[in-house]
C-alpha cells in the first residue's frame, strides 16, 4: 500500500511556492522546484522537460528528498501517464502559480511526461 503525506505536510506542500529536491541519495543542497498537490498526492514536473538534470536523476533512481524549510522528507517518485491526473496536475500548476509568467511553461506538452507523483518513504 502506498504511503501518504500526513495532513500537515500535505497542507505545507499545497501552500509553499517553492521547495528543494535532492535527487537520489544526494546530500548536496537541493534544486529549487515548484510542487503541487491534488487530492492526497504531491506532484512535480521539470520546466526543462526531459533535459532537466534533477528530473533525469530522480526518474532514474525513483528516490529523492524534499527540503521544506529545514525539514528533509525522503520520497519515492513514480511517473504519471494517465490523462486525468496529468490534466488535474496541469490545472493545479496554473491555479497555484497563476501570478507567475512561467506557469504556462509547466503545462507545455513536452513537460507532461516529466510528471512525477511523490510519496513519502
Amino acid at each position: 500500500m502506498a504511503r501518504k503525506f500526513d495532513a500537515v505536510t500535505l497542507n505545507t506542500l499545497k501552500r509553499e511556492g517553492e521547495v528543494r529536491i535532492r535527487p537520489g541519495k544526494s546530500t548536496k543542497r537541493g534544486v529549487i522546484i515548484w510542487i503541487v498537490a491534488t487530492g492526497e498526492d504531491a506532484y512535480v514536473r521539470s520546466v526543462q522537460a526531459a533535459q532537466g538534470k534533477w528530473f533525469q536523476r530522480v526518474a532514474q533512481s525513483k528516490e529523492a528528498t524534499l527540503e521544506i524549510g529545514d525539514r528533509l522528507i525522503p520520497v519515492t517518485a513514480t511517473p504519471v501517464a494517465d490523462t486525468a491526473t496529468l490534466d488535474a496536475v496541469s490545472a493545479e500548476y496554473l491555479r497555484k502559480y497563476a501570478t507567475s509568467p512561467y506557469a504556462k511553461s509547466m503545462t507545455r506538452p513536452e513537460t507532461l511526461p516529466t510528471t512525477l507523483r511523490l510519496q513519502p518513504r
